[in-house]
């Protein structure tokens, strides 16, 4: 109830981005909704339905994502103050209140998916479009019910505990004792590693048919699986690298003689690395993944039709990647907000903090544009024909 009571209370821009995470949770639902009826309607294809229940695992992970960067950025889970404090509200109770209400709001798009579902194999009547898609949602046979609850839930548990393992209390630090330094992110090696082992494997598993082009979008049963596994260790790989990438980014501003400028865009880069690293490296791997499907599939003698649930699913990834990546932005101004007031009190000029912050997007899109092309090509070379 206490979570019900801070959602009807809380800042628009805040009960915006909560009814974004309930979008995304119902575009999940509905494309794990069509994999269990494509599982009833052709129960001699198991293979061809635990291959599509795994392609959803790529939506699924992105929206539990952004679903954990709402939450960081809630205001419901701020450092608590005295006063919540004594009433029985402490870091652990509002850390399990930051749970409770993303698992309310993935609920609520959870629940929505499975009207709209319904609606769609003709379940429900009287609303327009009704059992427009029976056929392809198999209304012919029944709905074992437990099955889609089951699916139904996989979503809203995942971003609440991913949220309550986000936003746990640590301990303090003791206060006798000097701040430690800034830890330099140490995931580079190992995400270089991971993404020329993915493009390693994806370049073996095409040898096996070199004149025949990947069919995207295609059947999910016809695509090769080390070429599936390729791809997700180099997705692997670049979130690990994206904080190590960033930390460089903000290192390279501030060398050679930096001005306040440059010094004060690497420090914010290199102090920043851990928060906004992780959904840059995120979305460079989508966004190379959409190149190299672009690319093989104009490369294709004859290109398929991008059917509705692969256009959702691409959809949903895209999106919340995109949406996670602008939200720790977001979080990462809202960290800076004392320091900044700090800087304006000593003299610093306005148009001078402006300037950093462009100085900033230029070198992470001058860096992570070329990484992105770059791994892009040599994820489709090997597949083309």
């Amino acid at each position: 109830m206490l979570a019900l009571r801070l959602a009807r209370g809380t800042h628009p821009i805040v009960l915006l981005r909560r009814l974004l995470v309930a979008a995304a949770s119902a575009g999940v639902g509905f494309l794990l909704l069509c994999t269990l009826g494509y599982a009833v309607g052709h129960p001699a294809h198991s293979t061809g339905s635990l291959l599509r229940l795994l392609w959803c695992l790529a939506p699924i992970t992105a929206t539990v994502q952004f679903a954990v960067a709402v939450a960081r950025t809630d205001p419901s889970t701020s450092p608590p103050r005295a006063g919540l404090s004594a009433v029985g509200l402490g870091p652990a109770h509002l850390t399990a209140l930051a749970a409770v209400s993303t698992a309310v709001s993935c609920t609520l798009g959870s629940s929505l998916a499975l009207l709209f579902f319904l609606h769609l194999r003709g379940d429900l009547s009287g609303l327009p479009f009704d059992g427009a898609a029976a056929g392809l949602l198999a209304a012919h046979q029944p709905l074992p019910l437990a099955a889609a609850l089951t699916l139904l839930c996989v979503v809203p548990v995942a971003a609440a505990t991913a949220s309550a393992m986000a936003l746990r209390p640590r301990p303090a630090e003791p206060s006798d004792e000097p701040a430690p330094a800034q830890p330099v992110p140490t995931g580079l090696p190992w995400g270089a590693a991971l993404t020329a082992a993915g493009l390693a494997v994806e370049a073996y598993a095409s040898k096996g048919t070199p004149d025949a082009p990947l069919p995207l979008p295609g059947r999910i049963d016809v695509l090769p699986a080390g070429v599936l596994v390729g791809w997700a260790l180099t997705a692997l790989g670049l979130a690990l690298a994206g904080p190590g990438v960033t930390y460089l980014c903000g290192r390279v501003l501030q060398s050679v003689r930096p001005g306040a400028v440059r010094l004060l865009a690497g420090r914010v880069l290199m102090g920043e690395s851990r928060r906004i690293g992780r959904p840059l490296g995120v979305v460079c791997a989508v966004a190379s993944a959409a190149i190299a499907a672009a690319t093989l599939y104009d490369a294709g003698a004859t290109p398929h039709p991008v059917g509705p649930l692969t256009g959702l699913g691409a959809t949903l990834v895209l999106g919340c990647t995109v949406a996670t990546l602008l939200t720790a932005t977001l979080e990462s101004k809202h960290a800076r907000t004392e320091t900044t007031k700090a800087l304006v009190r000593l003299g610093a000029p306005t148009q001078a903090l402006r300037t950093a912050a462009a100085v900033r997007a230029a070198a992470l899109l001058t860096t992570f544009a070329p990484l992105t092309w770059a791994v892009a090509e040599l994820a489709a070379l090997p597949l083309k024909p």
